[in-house]
């Protein structure tokens, strides 16, 4: 299992950063995820899709559909890539401690 070491902190991870253990997820552990993904700094933005994908993950074991996420957090499929520009399965996902998607998201 590959290790991802960011300031000190080392989380073990699947071949693509996803986190191998979903439970030790938390607001630090996001903002190194996310420092993978080039997003130096969250914003409130950030933090709405990602807490919306953990929420609904959390609630029904999976990731919800693009259509889903985007309707609810009122954000465009655009504005998502803006905000994670790696798109809302891998990017997204990754930052909020899901499992790698295995289909769409």
């Amino acid at each position: 299992m590959p290790i991802l070491e960011i300031e000190g902190r080392k989380y073990e991870v699947d071949e693509d950063g996803f986190l191998q253990d979903p439970n030790i997820w938390n607001e630090q552990v996001a903002q190194d995820l996310a420092k993978t993904e080039g997003i130096e700094q969250m914003t409130e933005d950030h933090w709405k899709v990602v807490n919306y994908l953990r929420n609904y993950y959390l609630q029904y074991g999976i990731a919800p559909m693009i259509r889903k996420l985007c309707k609810e957090t009122g954000f465009s499929l655009n504005q998502i890539y803006q905000l994670f520009p790696s798109g809302p399965a891998k990017g997204a996902c990754k930052v909020a401690g899901l499992p790698k998607p295995t289909g769409c998201v």
